[in-house]
């Protein structure tokens, strides 16, 4: 007889899931381990180092180990008279949220890897004879430390496929359709997650080569565009060198520093977005210039070409 395809599917999930828990082990059990063991001993890079390049991962690795594979093992061993596994899931989804930190941290810790690698040569080796084993099957760390990364995804797939192969009246359907809905918002918040820490942090470069001015660091602001101008002094018909930020809530109106010592920039006036109007002006003697109008006061600005007049326009 041929197999229900909503078995098949829970099955694949059982086999990767197995995979995905020896992956696992090889990451916390083998190469954290005994990373840790040689940092302990002084040999090669600080503690501190192996933890920040692992994250949470035994965290990580303990829940699959312990909890999730033998949950499912045991679905689907009673599959003949209990053909489900959706309320399994849905216990699996809320600790899904461990891996936002992970995921985050996973960058980093593959910078902290080669920034190591380089500077201690007995790190290096120690992650070269790991490597060397049958168990790493040709693969470098970063390439299983990848796997945890795609996992929720995975999961999704296998579980939407799961959810439309079922048969309308199987007494899995009200649960496997509440695990896709939990796992999908996991799923969006570990992305949410990255895309903010982004943000922030691509802010607060911003925040530095401006010299932290209080009033102008806010974890709510957005870069829109930024980008060097020339400022048109209409008393005597001459442009100098400026620089804007804008920001969904301000234009910042700087000058360069000279001597860049700490900041890049200096903040010489901030208009609001607010009450702001902007506008072409047809100038024959200056090209590519418009007008800046907001509260604080009026700025006429020349652009190196139409093109980045009209996307600062815009």
């Amino acid at each position: 007889i041929q197999e229900p395809e909503e078995k098949k599917i829970a099955l694949e999930l059982l086999e990767t899931e197995q995979a995905y828990v020896s992956r696992l082990h090889l990451l916390d059990q083998v190469f954290y381990t005994e990373l840790m063991k040689e940092a302990k001993n002084g040999k090669t890079v600080p503690e501190e180092v192996v933890k920040m390049i692992f994250s949470n991962i035994s965290s990580i690795y303990q829940f699959h180990a312990k909890f999730f594979l033998p949950e499912l093992q045991k679905r689907m061993e009673d599959w003949g008279c209990n053909p489900q596994i959706g309320d399994v899931i849905q216990k699996l989804a809320p600790f899904l949220k461990m891996y936002g930190e992970y995921v985050k941290n996973f960058d980093k810790a593959v910078e902290l890897i080669t920034f190591w690698s380089e500077k201690s040569p007995s790190f290096q080796e120690l992650i070269a004879d790991i490597q060397k084993r049958k168990v790493c099957a040709n693969l470098t760390l970063q390439h299983h430390m990848l796997e945890p990364v795609q996992r929720i995804p995975r999961y999704e797939l296998l579980l939407k496929d799961y959810v439309r192969k079922l048969p309308p009246e199987s007494p899995d359907r009200d649960d496997a359709e509440k695990a896709l809905e939990m796992i999908y918002m996991v799923a969006k918040h570990s992305n949410a997650a990255i895309a903010e820490m982004e943000r922030l942090q691509k802010l607060w470069v911003v925040y530095q080569r401006l010299g932290l001015e209080d009033d102008i660091v806010d974890p709510s602001n957005e870069l829109i565009k930024e980008g060097p101008i020339q400022k048109i002094s209409t008393r005597n018909n001459s442009t100098s060198e400026k620089y804007l930020f804008l920001f969904n809530n301000m234009l910042l109106y700087c000058v360069p520093k000279v001597i860049q010592v700490g900041a890049e920039f200096q903040v010489h006036l901030r208009i609001d977005v607010d009450g702001m109007k902007v506008r072409e002006l047809n100038d024959t003697q200056f090209p590519h210039t418009f007008l800046v109008s907001g509260k604080q006061r009026t700025l006429e600005l020349q652009a190196r070409s139409d093109e980045e007049m009209n996307a600062w326009i815009k």
